[in-house]
């Protein structure tokens, strides 16, 4: 008998702990509201950016967007695609509008492998559903967040790029996180 209960037990445990990993994450969640329209809201795809009415401010700026190709170089270099960037942005939100688009187009260039790069959509309360950007602590957005390899941040760039550009903020962060 008792070890039919240890059975039982263990197989409890298995079955727990397997739907516990197995928990799906959910992509592309958005809103509509009255007073601000369609707003994206928790973990996103490139692909949204690209969907009305969002690929307005999306494609010029990432258009119209021109790096420093010595920088790029010294990215790659530094190996920025071994790390991991968050970003938590909103879609409502100006500054968003500029940057996200201008660091998608810098890691495009570095060839940054896109399983690496988390995009997070907040609301104006910089909150998203599942509670993501709770452990980061967002007050204002973009917040652009590079973490080694290990998970451990190493940087973070708030709003706007202290350099004057977002290739530069991300190599001194690079430069500083060795």
């Amino acid at each position: 008998m008792k070890k039919l209960a240890k059975y039982a037990l263990f197989a409890l445990t298995v079955v727990s702990t397997t739907a516990c990993f197995n928990e799906k994450k959910v992509y592309n969640r958005s809103t509509v509201s009255e007073k601000h329209g369609k707003m994206l809201l928790g973990r996103q795809t490139r692909d949204q950016l690209k969907q009305e009415p969002f690929n307005a401010w999306y494609e010029e700026e990432y258009k119209n967007y021109e790096y420093d190709p010595q920088t790029i170089k010294e990215l790659q270099k530094k190996n920025l695609t071994s790390h991991n960037i968050i970003v938590f942005f909103g879609t409502w939100c100006g500054d968003s509008h500029r940057e996200v688009p201008r660091l998608l187009k810098i890691l495009d260039a570095v060839k940054y492998p896109e399983q690496r790069l988390t995009l997070v959509a907040v609301n104006r309360k910089k909150e998203t559903p599942d509670g993501e950007d709770v452990p980061y602590n967002i007050k204002r957005v973009p917040t652009i967040i590079v973490q080694n390899k290990y998970g451990k941040e190493v940087g973070r760039i708030i709003e706007s790029p202290n350099s004057g550009s977002l290739e530069n903020d991300l190599l001194e962060i690079l430069n500083k996180s060795k």
